[in-house]
């Protein structure tokens, strides 16, 4: 038994070559997986790693850290992927982080517009501080003033939900601890 299987079973049933990816639980952190990811991340393997990642959620992570230190590069599905599964733990009151992000990925998140709806650190230290002060779950953080992430137009939501920027038109979406994406 790998120690991937250990954790998650059968975990390791199914591997890439292009796509490595480790798993460690994250003390302190509850219901807290870091994800170690060796290789890259395409249209081609996408489907694996988003198999992975699903089978991760399924088993009770919701809190994902994604180590991308060993990680060379992501494509604009590969980035696709890493949305879905904010979506995803988003919805079971989870939340995904990116640490040591290699500045040639950091670069095709900004590119494409996604590097502001994912927290991305630099160090252990700073994702440990952003799990214990993330605002718990029912906590008021509402009525709240922001700007859209597309157009900058300053907006005030009453309640977590779903609704529309009304200068640009794009979809907006806010948790209930006030974390602002795109759909």
């Amino acid at each position: 038994m790998t120690k991937n299987d250990s954790i998650i079973p059968d975990f390791d049933n199914e591997t890439d070559d292009s796509l490595k990816i480790s798993l460690e639980k994250a003390a302190g952190i509850p219901s807290g997986l870091m994800i170690y990811l060796n290789g890259y991340i395409d249209t081609y393997n996408s489907t694996f790693f988003q198999k992975k990642i699903t089978k991760v959620v399924e088993a009770g992570f919701v809190n994902l850290i994604f180590n991308c230190a060993a990680l060379n590069y992501v494509s604009s599905t590969g980035i696709g992927s890493f949305t879905a599964f904010l979506k995803m733990v988003k919805a079971k009151g989870g939340d995904v982080v990116l640490l040591e992000i290699q500045p040639k990925v950091y670069e095709v998140f900004q590119l494409l517009g996604f590097a502001q709806f994912f927290n991305i650190k630099d160090s252990l230290e700073s994702v440990m501080d952003h799990y214990k002060n993330a605002p718990a779950a029912g906590t008021d953080v509402f009525p709240m003033i922001f700007s859209c992430p597309v157009c900058s137009k300053r907006l005030k939501a009453a309640k977590a939900g779903r609704f529309r920027c009304s200068e640009c038109k794009s979809i907006l979406a806010i948790d209930e601890r006030g974390q602002i994406f795109l759909g």
